[in-house]
């Protein structure tokens, strides 16, 4: 497939190195030579140095025989015009545009996008995702990462194993026994910074950081065998009152736990335009690292605090104050990965990456065939792929114990109908079966390949 990603920032580094890493013609295109210079020197991309919306640049770019492009720029109407030239000059077939601002975004514009105006197959809101990631974190506080799949009936949960995890030291085949009713697996295991998919016989140690499938309504019990206790969400801190914070809050207000948020902004014109949009939340303009702010927004009597201004360290040293306040359980809105090794020593509960969760979105509308979800893990260490089993699939008919899965690769869990199974070695794989597969990124061309699905892409 020949792809050309317009943006070499984060995300469309990120999009490039994945691309690439499956052996696709890939190009890069960004109006900062230096961006483009790292992603040449350091992928096995070609790169252009120009204005993404050129058509002479698009041109040199070989878009007149591309299958897809990518406008990830900073600028959403970069990103626009060059799916408009993409379209009307050289005819791509298709085209994806991230697009961060609300206005760009309303339901009522969604006309917008048509062919026969502003032809964008695939709008990524970054804004949308990290909030929806947010709210994800909020409902499973103990764990540091989660992602639901297979419709909101199944979920990937990030545990760590500390010294009260009754389960320290067991060989992942007990776990099976010892909880037979339960619907999860063990998917997914960091130690000492290395990721890995675990042997049957392998045991969890105090300090990995584990990735569990589970069933939705085994979520709480699950939690429990790994020592996590369940805590409601009743009152929530937002730091941040941007475009982020004013999704979560709103979404907070629709739900029907009955949260009550209260949003601290720095920028008293966005504060204004928040507590304008917000009926029952309380907004204080004032800076997140206050004290007296925070004492004034109840963060020691919160359940938990979200930090997600646009800047990384406010929003880590406000999770830290709330914490220091008393707050039991902090996020914090982390785009640079290498702050992410700081998180445990500084004692921030979990974080959200913008930019895995933007480049999830994305792949999940690259990935060919029936895939409907895709969540990359880590610093793109990992994915989890949720797809339609097809007919022509090696995977259907056989028994998952007879399939030969690379070392990397393990089922998490498989929908047959409405229901959701947690797949054994004797689970059959049957066309028309739904199943999450985690593997570990150098083996996803040979998950692609199991699931057959370049067969029905386009």
């Amino acid at each position: 497939m020949k792809v050309i990603i317009c943006g070499a920032g984060q995300v469309g580094w990120q999009i490039a190195r994945h691309l690439s890493g499956e052996r696709n013609d890939v190009t890069v295109v960004d109006s900062d030579a230096d961006l483009v210079r790292r992603a040449t020197d350091t992928l096995d991309v070609q790169g252009i140095a120009g204005f993404a919306s050129y058509p002479d640049v698009l041109d040199r770019a070989g878009a007149r025989d591309a299958d897809m492009v990518i406008a990830a720029t900073y600028s959403d109407e970069v990103n626009m015009v060059t799916c408009q030239v993409s379209h009307s000059v050289f005819g791509v077939n298709r085209k994806i545009a991230r697009l961060r601002s609300q206005a760009y975004l309303t339901a009522i514009y969604s006309d917008l996008y048509r062919r026969d105006h502003m032809p964008i197959d695939v709008v990524i809101s970054p804004e949308k995702e990290v909030a929806a990631a947010a709210l994800q974190r909020l409902a499973a506080p103990d764990a540091f990462d989660t992602e639901s799949f297979m419709e909101g009936q199944a979920q990937l949960l990030g545990i760590l194993i500390d010294a009260e995890c009754p389960v320290v030291n067991t060989p992942l085949r007990q776990l099976t026994d010892l909880f037979s009713t339960l619907r999860n697996v063990v998917v997914g295991v960091r130690r000492d910074g290395v990721l890995f998919s675990p042997e049957p016989a392998d045991q969890l140690f105090v300090g990995d950081e584990c990735y569990v499938f589970s069933h939705v309504d085994d979520v709480p019990r699950t939690m429990e065998v790994f020592g996590k206790t369940p805590k409601k969400q009743e009152r929530v801190v937002l730091v941040g009152g941007g475009n982020v914070g004013l999704a979560v809050a709103s979404a907070l207000e629709r739900s029907t736990n009955r949260v009550r948020a209260k949003v601290i902004e720095k920028n008293r014109r966005c504060a204004e335009l928040a507590a304008e949009a917000l009926e029952r939340t309380i907004v204080l303009n004032g800076d997140g690292l206050d004290v007296a702010l925070l004492s004034e927004a109840g963060v020691s009597r919160a359940d938990a605090t979200l930090a997600v201004t646009d800047d990384d360290k406010t929003n880590m040293l406000s999770a830290v104050r709330a914490k220091s306040e008393g707050c039991p359980y902090v996020i914090a809105l982390i785009n640079d990965p290498t702050l992410v090794p700081m998180m445990g020593p500084l004692g921030i509960d979990a974080y959200i990456n913008p930019r895995a969760t933007t480049v999830s979105s994305i792949l999940r509308h690259i990935r060919h065939g029936r895939v409907r979800s895709v969540y990359s893990i880590g610093d793109a260490e990992a994915e989890v792929i949720e797809a339609e089993v097809l007919s022509t699939s090696p995977l259907a008919g056989q028994k998952i114990g007879e399939i030969d899965f690379p070392e990397g690769v393990l089922v998490g869990a498989v929908r047959k109908g409405e229901k959701v199974i947690r797949p054994l070695g004797n689970t059959r794989i049957d066309e028309g079966d739904v199943i999450a597969i985690f593997s570990l990124s150098k083996d996803v061309p040979e998950v692609e390949r199991l699931l057959q699905v370049s067969i029905d892409f386009f």
